[in-house]
Parts: structure tokens; C-alpha cells; sequence
């Protein structure tokens, strides 16, 4: 028996700006998030940090390896509520460094509506961005095969209830 899971390996693009007001230093945001099917390089480019794509002096963009977006059958009613939305998204858990806000990098990468939940509940910064169409229908037929909405249960108003039931 295979315990593999299915997943994904992605890549996430953050952009950056220097000062886009007079409030703010900098600005981050995730950009986009990429399958990673090997065109980046090697699981191991990970490691070696983000990489530079661009940086003009006001504006920046960072390509961050090596984040694997797995799916698990008790995250079932998460893919469901992502898919039911209308606008199926990637969630992206993120940070920025206290001590230096110029930098900031992607914590981990969910397809989970209550993944993300869980994470905004733990006060973390999440953002999202549009799933592409060949991973929507890729969720889309494993949450299909996984997972069954709870039928609702219409409750009876107390009024049409016996006195001594309600």
C-alpha cells in the first residue's frame, strides 16, 4: 500500500516596492504562484535562497523554490469551500523580517480554505492568488473522489414542535 500523497511542487513570485507612499518603507506582495515542473532547476536551487528576477531600485520581484502543496483527504471540506467559492485561489502563508522589512519570503503554500483559516486564526499574514484552470480541475477531481458534503438537516421550527419538545 503507497502512502504517497498527491501534491504539487510550486514556486512563489513576491513582488516588491520601495516606498509606494508616505506611510510605508516597503510594500510586499505574492504575485503569483508557479507549478514548479523543473523548468527553475533543481529541488536543491531551493536552498540556495530566493532568487532575483528583477530590481530597478524602487520595484523588486523574488522567486522562492521549493514549497510542496500535498493533499490530504481530511482537508476535504477546505479544497470544497476553495473550489465552491466561485474563484478557486492558491493560499499563501507569508512573512516579513522585524529587523529588516525590506525582506519578506513565503511560509507554505495551500489549496486548504480552512488551512488558511487556521493560519489568519494564528494571526499570520495569508494572500491569495488565482488557481489556474489545470489545478482547479485537478483539485476539483480529487475532491470529487474524497470527499462528500454533510447533507444538510432542515431544523424544525420550536412552533411545530410538540410543548413537551421544545
Amino acid at each position: 500500500m503507497s502512502l504517497t500523497r498527491p501534491g504539487l511542487r510550486v514556486a512563489v513570485r513576491i513582488e516588491r516596492e520601495h516606498q509606494p507612499n508616505q506611510w510605508e518603507d516597503w510594500r510586499h506582495r505574492i504575485a503569483e504562484v508557479l507549478v514548479d515542473e523543473g523548468q527553475f532547476g533543481s529541488a536543491d536551487a531551493a536552498h540556495t535562497g530566493p532568487r532575483l528576477l528583477r530590481d530597478d531600485g524602487r520595484s523588486a520581484q523574488f522567486l522562492h523554490l521549493g514549497f510542496e502543496v500535498a493533499l490530504y483527504a481530511d482537508e476535504g471540506e477546505g479544497y470544497y469551500l476553495n473550489l465552491s467559492s466561485g474563484a478557486p485561489v492558491w493560499f499563501v502563508m507569508w512573512r516579513s523580517d522585524e529587523a529588516d522589512p525590506s525582506r519578506a519570503w513565503p511560509e507554505a503554500v495551500s489549496l486548504s480554505y480552512n488551512e488558511a483559516g487556521r493560519w489568519l486564526d494564528a494571526q499570520e499574514r495569508v494572500d491569495n492568488v488565482p488557481l489556474p484552470a489545470a489545478v482547479r480541475d485537478w483539485l476539483q477531481a480529487y475532491t470529487d473522489e474524497h470527499y462528500r458534503p454533510e447533507p444538510k438537516q432542515r431544523k424544525r421550527p420550536a412552533s411545530f414542535r410538540a410543548p413537551e419538545r421544545r
